[in-house]
């Protein structure tokens, strides 16, 4: 089993910052991509940012240029720093990891952390 502890969400102004964590525990070979979605109520979950093993990334074209995903691989972390936030940011963040283990490739979610922007 993986399991994956997020943290870093919470309540902020519009144009403010936050930065949210996502750790990898267990037992896996190795974690592949690793990334983070949002959900609000009623809506399909959508990608923010991912990031492959290999350093490279992608993003929602909403948050190009505003939010950065960086991982520690020694740590088995995942980071999302988000600056210049506006109210439509609000959601429920989920961290997603690809994990190998038995030659197999396993998805695994974390539990979710709400960051609520105030206009």
């Amino acid at each position: 089993q993986v399991q994956l502890v997020e943290s870093g969400g919470g309540l902020v102004q519009a144009g403010g910052s936050l930065r949210l964590s996502c750790a990898a525990s267990g037992r896996f070979v190795s974690l592949n991509a690793m990334g983070w979605y949002r959900q609000a109520p009623g809506k399909q979950r959508e990608l923010v940012a991912r990031i492959l093993g290999d350093g490279r990334t992608n993003y929602a074209d909403s948050v190009k240029g505003r939010f950065a995903i960086s991982r520690d691989n020694a740590k088995n972390t995942v980071y999302l720093q988000m600056n210049s936030l506006k109210p439509e940011d609000t959601d429920v963040y989920y961290c997603n990891a690809e994990v190998l283990l038995d030659r197999l490739i396993y998805n695994y979610w974390g539990q979710g952390t709400q960051v609520t922007v105030s206009s």
